[in-house]
C-alpha cells in the first residue's frame, strides 16, 4: 500500500493511495496521522480495507502532497554510506555508520519550494532511500530488523555544505527548513522487496548527476537499524535517511551548488517497484526583515 498526507502544511491528512486516486484514511475508519496509523498496529487492517474501495477518490493533481509522515519523532541520517560517494572524495570507509540528526522542521512535500537561506551557504542535492519505522525497537538483532519497517520514500538530504565545513558538525547545515522533501508517498515494505536492488536517482534540467543501486550501500539497513537501537529506542514514525550514492555537486569538477529557478528531481524505483518522485523548485532566500526605527515618546 502507498501512505500519503495531503493538503496545505500544517493541515495535512492522511490518505491511501486506491487505483490511482487518494482515499481519506478516515474513510477507512482511522482518524490520525501516517505516524498514529503505525504506532496503532492497525496498517494492516486498513490495508485490507482499502483494498475493497471501489473507483473514485482525490486525484494526485488536485491536492498538495506534504511529506508522508509529517510529524517523525526523530529524523536520523547516515553520513558516507555509499562506496561511490566515499572514492568521491577520496575518504577511507567509515569503521561503522556515521549518525547525525536532522530537524523535523526541514520537512517539506514532494513539489514544495527548497528555500535557500543564504546564496552563500553552498546549497548541495542528496538523493536518498528513506526507510519508516513501523515498529517500536531497542537493541534490535540485524536478522530481526527489517521486522521494524513500515515501508519507504524517496528523500532529498538537502545541504549547505559550506556551514557544513565551517561549523564542524553538521546540525545547521542540514536543517534548514525546507532542507529534507520527502515522499511522494511511503511504499510498505511489502511492496518493494529487496531495497539493496533501488536506483536511485538525481536529474536536474535534463541532466543526471546521481545515479546508483542501494547494493553500493557500505551499511546496509539491518546493520543501520541494529547499530542505531543499541543507543536510542527507534519508533513508530522515525525515518532513516540511508545516505546518498557518488554525484554531489561539492565534489564535481567545477562545483556545482543549486541555484534559485532550478527544479530538482530526485526518484527512486526498480523494475515494477516505484517509489515515486520528487520534484522540488529551488527559491531565493526571503527577504530579511527590514528594521523600522520608532520616535519614542
Amino acid at each position: 500500500m502507498r501512505l500519503v498526507s495531503f493538503g496545505a502544511p500544517g493541515e495535512e491528512q492522511a490518505g491511501a493511495v486506491v487505483d490511482g486516486s487518494i482515499v481519506p484514511l478516515s474513510e477507512l475508519g482511522f482518524d490520525g496521522s501516517v505516524r498514529t496509523l503505525l504506532a496503532s498496529g492497525r496498517l494492516a487492517e486498513i490495508t485490507a480495507r482499502a483494498a475493497t474501495c471501489g473507483p473514485g477518490g482525490i486525484a494526485f493533481g488536485s491536492v498538495r502532497l506534504g511529506p508522508p509522515v509529517t510529524d517523525p519523532g526523530k529524523i536520523i541520517c547516515v553520513g558516507l554510506n555509499y562506496h561511490g560517494h566515499a572514492a568521491e572524495q577520496k575518504s577511507p570507509l567509515p569503521e561503522r555508520p556515521l549518525l547525525f540528526a536532522k530537524a523535523s522542521t526541514a520537512l517539506t512535500g514532494c513539489a514544495d519550494l527548497i528555500v535557500i537561506p543564504d546564496p552563500a551557504c553552498g546549497p548541495d542535492y542528496e538523493v536518498e532511500l528513506v526507510a519508516v519505522i513501523g515498529k517500536r525497537g531497542r537493541n534490535i538483532d540485524e536478522s530481526q530488523a527489517m521486522r521494524h519497517v513500515a515501508g519507504f520514500m524517496v528523500g532529498n538530504d538537502v545541504s549547505a555544505r559550506r556551514w557544513q565545513k565551517q561549523d564542524g558538525q553538521w546540525f545547521r547545515a542540514k536543517s534548514s527548513d525546507t532542507f529534507m522533501p520527502c515522499g511522494p508517498w511511503l511504499t510498505t515494505r511489502d511492496e518493494v522487496g529487496d531495497h539493496r536492488q533501488l536506483r536511485l536517482t538525481t536529474t536536474i534540467g535534463g541532466v543526471v548527476l546521481q545515479d546508483a543501486l542501494a547494493s553500493d550501500l557500505i551499511f546496509d539497513l539491518p546493520t543501520i537499524l541494529a547499530y542505531a537501537s543499541r543507543s536510542m529506542t527507534l519508533e513508530p514514525g522515525d525515518l532513516i535517511s540511508t545516505g546518498t550514492p557518488a554525484g554531489v555537486g561539492c565534489y564535481r569538477n567545477p562545483v556545482r551548488f543549486l541555484q534559485p529557478g532550478e527544479v530538482v528531481e530526485c526518484a527512486i524505483a526498480s523494475g515494477s517497484c516505484d517509489l515515486g518522485r520528487l520534484a522540488n523548485p529551488v527559491a531565493e532566500p526571503p527577504p530579511r526583515p527590514t528594521a523600522v526605527s520608532g520616535t519614542g515618546n
